[in-house]
């Protein structure tokens, strides 16, 4: 009924083309591939009395009772941190008792935060609860020339004549 005639042309076989070889990748280059690193997670069961230090993502949903030094925090809706809180980016969906200092902070709706924080972006979303200052990083002020002493201007000055 319905037939579709084929062309009659010569076949080719498929060639393959090897690959590229890979130049030596640089060591930044390395490490910008290097797969990212998970985030250590802190269980709805578990207490920790203690500081806890690292440079990597932490999420919290479990008891911390100690200050928390890490890159990245996440304080979920279980969690709860009595301490102090340093990081890059904080965000709070659980209870938190304490200064936190960090340049990015997000609390939501559920976050409860007793206690001061220092930031340079702060975001809040309807019905968090948060109960102390706000405090924005103060940027250094760029070093200023010092002052002439008031002899050198006199020096400096061309004399009338």
């Amino acid at each position: 009924m319905f037939s579709k005639q084929a062309k009659s042309a010569p076949k080719s076989q498929g060639r393959i083309e090897p690959l590229p070889t890979p130049m030596a990748i640089a060591p930044t280059e390395a490490a910008r591939r290097a797969p990212p690193k998970v985030a250590s997670l802190l269980s709805a069961d578990l207490t920790i009395e203690g500081s806890l230090t690292g440079e990597g993502e932490l999420q919290i949903d479990g008891v911390v009772k100690g200050d928390v030094r890490v890159g990245r925090l996440t304080v979920g809706e279980t969690g709860h941190i009595e301490g102090s809180i340093y990081a890059e980016a904080v965000e709070v969906r659980g209870r938190v008792v304490g200064a936190i200092t960090s340049k990015q902070v997000r609390l939501y709706g559920t976050s409860y935060v007793d206690g001061d924080i220092t930031h340079e972006q702060l975001a809040m979303e309807t019905g968090a609860f948060f109960q102390g200052r706000s405090l924005k990083f103060q940027r250094p002020a760029p070093a200023a020339q010092p002052a002439p002493h008031p002899e050198q201007l006199a020096l400096a000055k061309p004399a009338a004549g």
